[in-house]
């Protein structure tokens, strides 16, 4: 636009020294810009006819740490060369997809790959090709959109936890959970009425036969070695930024800890409350995990209620031989309490407590901020000690998570000690 402004202001002072004179050295200069700037919007409205152009992605869904690879492919069909060609489409990936200017002969096509690092989970959204150009000067320029936008879901890491085992169950027998499930199970509880969608395996033919119209089968769960993962997203305790953010630690040891869980075959459920409840009924398999890291791709810090008030709400529905598994990063001890009464019931209990104190030094010394005051930092160690007592006391096993370290490391069979200084 500048550019515009300043050809404008110049061919006006030509225009004008040339009527004003009748120099015929400046009707030359004006003529010549007449024709430069005509040849050069010619040039332009035609810079992109007869392309053809499109990128195709290599995955919907990765996790962090994989790369994405697009492939680009720009075909000249023109008999006239492209001479200067922009290629870009703008994503709200944390790394962009690489641009490319390039020129191309009549009659070919060029493709190339780009790569880009997938560091951050999250849904993404990868918009249209663009394809641009414009004239050697400048002054015109035209562009064109070409495809559909794309998702990319990143998923967070899994890591191995190979010296940490959950607890054993300590199952007596087996009853129906009066929760509905989506899967065929061995307890059939109901038969209701056929409608479009249900599958033809849950038709049941002796009703059917009797009542002189489809039906089908409806199960419940049967009581299993579930593990319910309960994962405080309230903003208030949450903090650092980054991979060193208390939220990336303690959601990779949830995606951690559950892919562990379906790989013993046990049921897996999640309740993750935020502004907006959400959860994932017990399930087992490969479906369950997916599921798991979709909604761990996207779940936030947020206004969310106390994580006391989200674990008096969700432990009733918890029965004997079950594993409750809490991740927090909270230094209120009021949430601990509502765990005392489930090893009464025979329900395992597993604490992960996320060490806000040394999440946001290693933030802040990340970000070049200046460091905490060290009242400050040893006023949040006491409560987040206080806390490892608290769970200490009940004899709850706890396990203190620190950032830039391993899972596999921190997550050992022997719980840290309740006293010990990280």
């Amino acid at each position: 636009m500048m550019r515009r402004i300043q050809f404008a202001i110049l061919a006006t002072v030509l225009v004008v020294a040339a009527l004003s004179t009748g120099a015929d050295f400046l009707f030359f200069l004006l003529y010549l810009g007449l024709l430069v700037v005509g040849g050069a919007y010619l040039l332009t409205r035609t810079g992109l006819a007869g392309l053809e152009a499109g990128y195709v992605l290599d995955r919907p869904q990765a996790q962090v740490g994989d790369f994405l690879r697009a492939v680009y492919t720009v075909r000249n069909t023109s008999l006239l060369p492209k001479v200067w060609l922009e290629v870009s489409n703008w994503s709200q990936l944390p790394i962009p997809l690489p641009g490319r200017a390039l020129a191309l002969r009549p009659r070919t096509e060029s493709s190339w790959v780009a790569r880009v690092p997938l560091t951050r989970r999250g849904h993404y959204r990868v918009d249209p090709l663009v394809l641009r150009t414009s004239d050697p000067i400048g002054l015109f320029e035209t562009s064109a959109s070409v495809g559909a936008s794309s998702t990319i879901i990143v998923y967070p890491q899994v890591e191995p936890l190979i010296r940490w085992h959950l607890p054993a169950a300590t199952l007596e027998g087996s009853q129906a959970n009066a929760e509905r499930s989506l899967q065929t199970t061995a307890m059939v509880t109901s038969i209701r009425p056929y409608v479009p969608g249900d599958a033809y395996n849950r038709i049941h033919w002796r009703s059917t036969a009797r009542q002189q119209e489809l039906q089908v089968k409806e199960f419940d769960l049967e009581q299993t070695a579930d593990v319910w993962l309960f994962v405080d997203l309230d903003a208030t305790f949450h903090t650092g930024s980054g991979d060193f953010a208390t939220i990336e630690t303690a959601v990779r040891a949830t995606a951690s800890i559950g892919a562990r869980a379906l790989s013993e075959n046990r049921a897996l459920g999640l309740t993750a409350v935020g502004r907006r409840r959400a959860g994932l009924p017990a399930d087992r398999g490969p479906r369950q995990q997916q599921k798991m890291l979709q909604l761990l791709a996207a779940v936030e810090p947020e206004d969310a209620p106390p994580l006391a008030e989200v674990l008096s709400e969700g432990l009733p529905r918890l029965r004997r031989g079950m594993t409750a598994l809490v991740i927090t990063p909270s230094h209120e001890r009021d949430w601990v309490r509502p765990l005392t009464s489930l090893r009464r019931r025979g329900i395992g209990v597993v604490v992960c407590i996320v060490d806000s104190v040394s999440h946001e030094a290693r933030s802040r010394r990340a970000l070049s901020l200046p460091e905490l005051s060290e009242d400050e930092r040893e006023m949040r160690a006491r409560e987040v000690r206080a806390v490892r007592y608290a769970a200490a006391e009940h004899e709850l096993k706890a396990y203190l998570l620190l950032p830039g370290i391993a899972l596999g490391d921190q997550l050992v069979s022997a719980p840290l000690a309740a006293g010990a200084r990280p």
